[in-house]
């Protein structure tokens, strides 16, 4: 896994084309889910500002904007680092030309539908779970194939949104009562097990050869274990329960440990690397959302909604951000420890909207509509300057000849 998102092992060169767009998951998925990232909640701030947004019947507003983000934004940019991975651990092709760009057209397609014409749902239903299994196939054959079992855990989790993107779709057709309530749930808590799983495997090893003093640093595989079935256990707690009680202990537990493995990984040089010091202030915020979330289960007056932002645009946007920065440049040829001079400002950015969310309304509540608009701003501004810069290296052949 630490080869993962460094430039791999040169292979046989073919010509140069002038257009690699479906070369392979992660250029497309990259690239249309940072764009919908911008799209989708300028589409939100549209209808929070009382304008016009087509409703759904059986779900509301803020539980459309939360699918889309989670299942539309997020599960792209799963899907981008997952067939580009699963590659790269398995030494086997997964999907690229035709099937992927079929592929992107199941997600864009649903994505599209959900934003312009919602009374067509079950056509979005159709498209966006045909996406989830065609992912979970396309990724479960090469690993099956090479019996890395280990990896069983990563599809698991691919299967286990899929479920709670076809509980959400179930509210939305009238099938169910509570659906969308537990799929936002599985999202949210899903993804940031995957950040926290991903982060475990490569993290330490960026960091290493990636600062200027020599640093080894070690993971605790009890705590790892420990925050997984911790994760598993709010979340079953949350859809069951939800003892109030439970939900406090487990939060605060579960922000100690992460504390904890972040300070094991901490050096000073981390902080003199864009791609670093992103990834790693985002796992920071994902724990200030524990935080958050267990005293929102107190008297201090915490509101819930500000620990799921500050896990939503703090740990999986900082942090998609980062990571698709460091995979494009290493996949496409490019030196990753040369990004454009743009990222940092990019991340700052995301950083910026998460602050804006999260902390400004905490200290000043009378400024809650303003710090919703002024996050959302730094969050559109963030994606779409990203989409701007990695374009042409998303779109173009990688620049050593090789495929990819």
């Amino acid at each position: 896994m630490q080869q993962f998102i460094q430039m791999p092992p040169p292979g046989k060169k073919t010509p140069a084309g002038r257009f690699a767009l479906f070369n392979l998951g992660f250029r497309p998925f990259f690239l249309l889910a940072s764009a919908f990232a911008a799209i989708s909640i300028a589409a939100w701030m549209w209808s929070y500002l009382r304008f016009t947004l087509p409703p759904l019947f059986y779900v509301s507003a803020s539980q459309w904007h939360a699918h889309e983000m989670l299942y539309g934004f997020a599960f792209a940019v799963i899907a981008g680092f997952l067939l580009t991975a699963v590659k790269n651990w398995t030494g086997r092709q997964t999907l690229q030309g035709q099937a992927l760009a079929a592929l992107v057209a199941c997600w864009a397609g649903a994505r599209a539908v959900m934003l312009i014409a919602p009374d067509l749902i079950i056509l979005a239903a159709v498209l966006d779970l045909t996406f989830n299994l065609w992912l979970m196939l396309a990724i479960a054959h090469p690993i099956i194939q090479v019996k890395q079992w280990r990896q069983l855990g990563v599809l698991a989790k691919v299967a286990v949104l899929t479920l709670g993107n076809a509980a959400f779709y179930a509210q939305a057709l009238g099938w169910s009562m509570n659906g969308a309530h537990a799929a936002i749930w599985i999202g949210l808590l899903l993804n940031v097990s995957l950040i926290l799983v991903i982060s475990r495997r490569i993290l330490p090893g960026f960091i290493e050869r990636g600062v200027q003093e020599q640093v080894t640093l070690k993971n605790m595989a009890w705590l790892d274990r420990l925050l997984m079935l911790l994760l598993v256990v709010l979340l079953l707690n949350i859809l069951t329960a939800d003892s109030p009680m439970a939900n406090m202990v487990l939060g605060l537990t579960i922000a100690t440990a992460n504390s904890i493995r972040l300070l094991r990984w901490h050096t000073p040089g981390l902080w003199r690397v864009p791609l670093l010091w992103s990834f790693y202030s985002g796992l920071w915020l994902i724990t200030a959302g524990f935080f958050l979330y267990a005293l929102s289960f107190t008297n201090s007056g915490v509101a819930l909604i500000l620990a799921i932002h500050c896990w939503a645009i703090g740990g999986i946007g900082v942090i998609t951000l980062a990571m698709m920065a460091r995979v494009a440049l290493g996949h496409t040829g490019r030196n990753i420890h040369k990004p454009p001079a743009s990222v940092a400002w990019i991340f700052g950015l995301c950083i910026a909207a998460t602050l804006s969310r999260v902390f400004l309304p905490l200290l000043w509540p009378e400024t809650y509509r303003l710090s919703v608009m002024l996050a959302a701003t730094c969050w559109i501004v963030a994606f779409t300057w990203f989409c701007i810069c990695y374009w042409p290296i998303l779109s173009k052949p990688r620049i050593d000849g090789t495929p990819g």
